[in-house]
């Protein structure tokens, strides 16, 4: 194990394990790489289940967690059973480990319930990892408000007071932490996810296209929020009513639509053209990604998702591949010219778009090189990295 030279970091994510979050295990090798030594606290789930691991120098701890939420009630089971093992995690940990930061990661905003007595009862200082605007998202979800919804603002008010220095994944969530969050300019940094990934040296996979001309793909998590439906309706358009029978649809990922997914698209007699393997692996999902004609990012219009940046588009990007998505606020600021936009959440529109797209070559290698230059001189992990050790170094009392 490395020699201890700077104070111990305790990450607690909930939504994803480690390493399969990105964002989370990029952010936990940069600060490895810093001199930190770094702990995380994440669920067992997704093909991660070992209870310990020490993976690349960082120590890995994963916990129980029920059945990933498809409702209400099924959100309050997994609530509870993850921050009952994290919290029971944290202070194993602490004795372990004697943590110095506590740097969790939304959603849900509740695990400042975990961090807050060991600064209470330390002074551990308080990273908050703003993935996603949870309110926003929770509204998305279930399409209201309620008392549900002014209790899920309380707990981000909550983690906001409780935060030394926030991180925002873009500028749409920068001005919510300093809005309605309360915190002032120089306790936010923006650390966007980016992708950290090789692209030239991932080789393509022609059998994915199974025999048509155009390889169209999706990747992300599949819940009731993400869109993912309106993709399968446009594959269902495009082969059709448009008749084309040259477009193969590959859409990589799970969460729990994922069979719902499987049976509209059985429903709809596309298990031909669309092809739903559900969780791959890195190289498969890669050598995907170099394959491809064009991505697609499908998340509705919505207040959320309006201020969401997407690891899809990102993806896409670095790879050099043009997309088709609506036309949400950060997707736009993060893709430029590298995309087309639906105006509207329309899944003929977004089929429409595809087939525009496919058939417009001169367009297709236009945009990806704006992407990939996006991502190599703008959106890149490098700058990322430097705004994150700077958030540390105040966090720290270093800066």
């Amino acid at each position: 194990m490395p020699t201890k030279s700077k104070p111990a970091i305790l990450i607690i994510v909930e939504n994803l394990p480690v390493p399969l979050d990105r964002r989370v295990w990029q952010e936990s090798c940069a600060l490895r790489d810093a001199g930190y030594e770094v702990v995380v606290i994440c669920p067992k789930m997704r093909g991660c289940t070992l209870p310990y691991e020490y993976l690349d120098g960082i120590h890995v701890y994963r916990h129980w967690i029920s059945d990933e939420a498809a409702g209400l009630v099924g959100f309050i089971g997994e609530y509870a059973s993850a921050l009952w093992g994290e919290w029971r995690l944290a202070w194993k940990i602490w004795r372990r480990h004697r943590f110095q930061v506590v740097h969790i990661c939304n959603p849900p905003d509740l695990l400042f319930l975990v961090a807050w007595p060991f600064k209470a009862l330390f002074g551990t200082r308080i990273v908050y990892d703003v993935h996603d605007v949870w309110p926003e998202f929770f509204e998305a979800k279930f399409d209201r408000r309620g008392p549900f919804y002014w209790a899920v603002r309380l707990a981000e008010r909550l983690t906001y007071a409780c935060a030394d220095v926030v991180l925002a994944t873009n500028r749409s969530v920068q001005e919510i932490a300093l809005e309605r969050g309360g915190k002032q300019p120089w306790e936010v940094f923006i650390v966007r996810t980016a992708p950290n990934i090789a692209a030239t040296s991932v080789t393509a996979d022609p059998g994915l296209r199974r025999g048509k001309k155009f390889l169209v793909g999706y990747v992300g998590v599949m819940g009731n929020a993400d869109g993912v439906a309106h993709l399968i309706e446009a594959a269902r358009h495009v082969v059709f009513d448009l008749g084309r029978r040259d477009v193969q649809f590959l859409l990589m990922g799970t969460g729990p639509e994922h069979p719902n997914l499987v049976r509209l698209r059985n429903e709809y007699g596309l298990g031909e053209f669309v092809d739903l393997p559900g969780r791959v692996s890195n190289e498969v999902l890669f050598s995907a990604l170099q394959t491809i004609d064009l991505g697609v990012a499908c998340d509705p219009i919505n207040d959320y998702n309006n201020h969401c940046t997407m690891n899809k588009t990102l993806e896409y990007m670095a790879f050099g591949k043009p997309q088709v998505l609506f036309d949400v606020r950060e997707g736009r600021y993060s893709a430029g010219e590298a995309a087309r936009y639906v105006g509207e959440n329309s899944s003929t529109q977004l089929g429409n778009a595809i087939v525009s797209l496919l058939d417009d070559a001169e367009a297709r290698q236009r945009m990806g090189a704006i992407g990939r230059d996006r991502i190599r001189t703008e959106l890149n992990w490098e700058r990322s990295v430097d705004s994150l050790l700077k958030a540390y170094g105040v966090v720290l009392g270093q800066d």
